[in-house]
Parts: structure tokens; C-alpha cells; sequence
């Protein structure tokens, strides 16, 4: 495939190409040496499991290593250990080296969900480092020197930092050492392309710097956009509740992709469904047609996102499990119960509840401010009927029905 077709795959879907024009060359380039390119991302094993939101980058990766590319992921067992500050409004908890190991082990295994494992030319197997590789055996001389080739105003010009030092919020001195870590990855694996979120621009443009201080060439950097969660409003993330787990069940999978508002679809079929440039634009055409049915295009979505990480069968499954369960309203025989003590260890006292306290007390939300946000989404229903009512108190001596996305309970007095 000529550097132009490859081009024109690889820029979709990205916020930004740094410099303008320079991946376009650096692919011409890869051809006239005949050589791949070393393509780069970094992920810190700050928790168990990856999302969706993570396998947006990994998905572009996958692009790459298609029209045979090098793909190169960096798992940050150092730069785990300090904590990625960028977005942050304050200092992220280090994990310990036995927590980072532990998460890392089911990292590797999540990452080829998504990447080959064993591909077939002209695919590479991706290649796995861990930057311990490098950083364990420094000295502190080493470590001074490394810092010595950014100063702190430039380190201020990040907006994060820029925030909080005007705020007066604590900054440690171990944060503004990520930037100069993840930078000299790029050094030490020599890199040609390193992909990143949006507010990663800033670390990713330190490895060019640090780059060229070595003597090589400066890598590209591509941005990509942020996934919304299932919330609509804020990024993915495991600490606000709002994600879809790339190894979900494939029922749960397709419950919460139903459950996400409308406006964010167009950014799902996008970012995360591996949606042609023709497939999106048909999308985006029926969401703007006051005649179709968003529940169609949802359900078109959810089965597109479990057969990318379940198959083709499970798919099908799982939305014949979600026709007949919430589509027709019917409920399972044996769905589980929850009583009123469940209530009133999340009320905190015998008085009536609100049905916040019955999305927690029953499990199906893990705190008030998510039942809140599953309520402000539409997605609640008792019954089968919607609720929009923070205050609602469901009857206690009554029984029913409590619903959310692909989750529901039944309250037994």
C-alpha cells in the first residue's frame, strides 16, 4: 500500500499530527529504507483491567501493525510507580511495586484482545517492554542529567501543573519527573510514531526534545480523543464507575452500551467499533434523521462492540437477551432480590428511602453520586417505568422491579 493510502487510514479519527505533514514523510521515508516504523504508546498497570477508553489507542495501534508496522507498547512499571499527573488536579497515589506487577499481568493478556497475537505476514507480533528495562539500572547522576535538559518554567507551561500551582495545590517533586520518564521511552526504543490522549501532548512532545538531544530523529506525535463514559459527560474511567470493561461478559457488554446517551454514539462507532469512513457517515446521516430510531442504531452498536471482543455468536446472544428482557419488558424467573436491610445500610437509618438509596442498597449502583447520574441519564425504571425523581420513595411494602441499563433487581419486603 503506498504511503498516501496508508496516510489516509492512519489520520482518522485523530485530534492532532505533530508536525503538520510530518507522517505523511516519515511513512515515505519507511518505504525508500524499507523498513517499518517503530510505532509507540505507554501504559501505566495502574489498575487490573483495561476499558474502552484505553483501546481507543490500542485500536489505532492495531492500524498500524495491519499494514505492517512495528508497534511497540510500553508498559510503564517505573512510570507506575510515580503516576501520571496529566489531567489531574492533584497528586495521583503511588502504587507499589507488587501492585503494579500484579495489574501488569492481565494488562499483557487485555492488550491482544485487541492487537494480533500471533499474526501472519506482512503483521509483526507486537513488541512488549517494560521502561524498568532502563530506569532500574540508572544512577542518580544519570537521573540528574536526564532532568537537566528541561527547566521548571517549561514544566509550568503544562496546564495541569499551570492549575494547580496557581491554585496553590501541592505538586511533588516526583510528578514533574513523569514527562522526563515517558520522554526518554522514546529514546530508548527509538521511536518513530508515540500515540497518545489529548492532554498526553505535552509528555509525547518531550520525547521529540529528548530525541534530538540523542541524536535521532524526532518521532511523530498523533493525539486521539478522549472516550466519553457512560455517563456522556466525563472520560471513561474505573474510579468514576463509568466504563465498559474489555473483558465484560458479553450480556453486561451489551447492557451498557445501551445505556449510553445518544448524543456520544457517533463518538463510539468512531473511536471503538472499527466503523469504515462509509459506515460512519450512514450512521451519522440516520442519527440525523428525525425518522429513524436511535434504539435501533444503539443496538446495532453493542452487538458490533461484544463481537469485536466475544464474536460473532455471543453477539447475537446478547442482544436476543436484551430484546427479551427489556425490549418486551419481561423478567427473568430468576432474578435476584434484595430486601429492605440492603436499603437501610445505605440509608443509614430505618426512615423511608429514596430510590438512591434502593440503586445502592441493591448493588446496581456502587454510590449515590452514580445512582444520581443513571437517573439524571433516563436509565432507571420501576416497573418499566422511567424515573426521574431523585426523591422518589418507592412503597416498602410493595415489591417491584428496579431496573438500570442492562442491570435489574427485584425488592422483596
Amino acid at each position: 500500500m503506498t504511503p498516501e493510502a496508508q496516510f489516509e487510514i492512519l489520520q482518522r479519527g485523530t485530534e492532532d499530527i505533530l508536525p503538520h505533514g510530518e507522517l505523511l514523510e516519515r511513512l515515505k521515508l519507511a518505504e525508500r529504507e524499507k523498513r517499518p516504523l517503530r510505532v509507540k504508546q505507554g501504559f501505566d498497570p495502574t489498575a487490573p483491567d483495561i476499558h474502552l477508553g484505553h483501546s481507543v489507542g490500542l485500536r489505532k495501534l492495531r492500524q498500524f501493525q495491519q499494514l505492517g508496522h512495528q508497534v511497540v507498547l510500553i508498559l510503564g512499571d517505573y512510570t507506575g510507580m510515580v503516576g501520571d499527573p496529566s489531567g489531574l488536579s492533584k497528586t495521583r497515589p503511588q502504587l507499589t511495586p507488587e501492585q503494579v506487577e500484579k495489574n501488569a499481568t492481565t494488562y499483557l493478556d487485555q492488550f491482544h484482545r485487541v492487537l494480533e497475537r500471533d499474526p501472519k505476514p506482512p503483521m509483526r507480533p507486537v513488541e512488549i517492554r517494560r521502561n524498568g528495562e532502563w530506569f532500574a539500572g540508572m544512577r542518580f547522576m544519570d537521573v540528574m542529567k536526564l532532568a537537566s535538559h528541561y527547566t521548571v518554567a517549561r514544566m509550568l507551561e503544562r496546564d495541569d501543573f499551570s492549575k494547580r500551582f496557581e491554585a496553590r495545590q501541592p505538586i511533588s517533586i516526583h510528578e514533574l519527573f513523569y514527562p522526563l520518564m515517558q520522554g526518554y521511552d522514546s529514546v530508548a526504543i527509538r521511536a518513530d510514531i508515540e500515540l497518545g490522549a489529548t492532554e498526553q501532548k505535552f509528555n509525547l512532545i518531550v520525547g521529540r526534545a529528548f530525541q534530538e538531544l540523542h541524536g535521532q530523529l524526532p518521532q511523530v506525535v498523533m493525539t486521539l480523543p478522549v472516550l466519553p463514559g457512560l455517563d456522556g459527560v466525563q472520560r471513561m474511567s474505573k474510579s468514576l464507575g463509568n466504563y465498559i470493561g474489555v473483558t465484560d461478559a458479553p450480556g453486561e457488554m451489551f447492557g451498557k452500551v445501551m445505556s449510553l446517551p445518544d448524543h456520544v454514539m457517533t463518538d463510539y462507532w468512531r473511536l471503538v467499533a472499527d466503523a469504515s469512513a462509509e459506515e460512519l457517515a450512514a450512521v451519522e446521516r440516520a442519527l440525523a434523521d428525525s425518522n429513524a430510531n436511535p434504539m435501533e442504531i444503539k443496538k446495532r452498536l453493542g452487538e458490533r462492540i461484544v463481537t469485536l471482543y466475544h464474536g460473532t455468536e455471543a453477539a447475537k446472544r446478547a442482544r436476543a437477551d436484551f430484546d427479551t428482557q427489556f425490549s418486551r419488558r419481561e423478567v427473568p424467573e430468576d432474578v435476584e432480590e434484595y430486601g429492605w436491610p440492603a436499603v437501610e445500610q445505605a440509608l443509614g437509618h430505618s426512615a423511608s428511602a429514596t430510590i438512591v438509596e434502593h440503586l445502592v442498597g441493591s448493588g446496581i449502583a456502587g454510590s449515590k453520586s452514580i445512582a444520581r447520574r443513571l437517573i439524571e441519564q433516563g436509565a432507571v425504571t420501576i416497573d418499566g417505568a422511567k424515573i426521574s425523581d431523585f426523591a422518589l420513595a418507592p412503597a416498602r411494602g410493595k415489591a417491584f422491579v428496579l431496573r438500570a441499563g442492562r442491570k435489574l433487581k427485584r425488592f422483596k419486603p
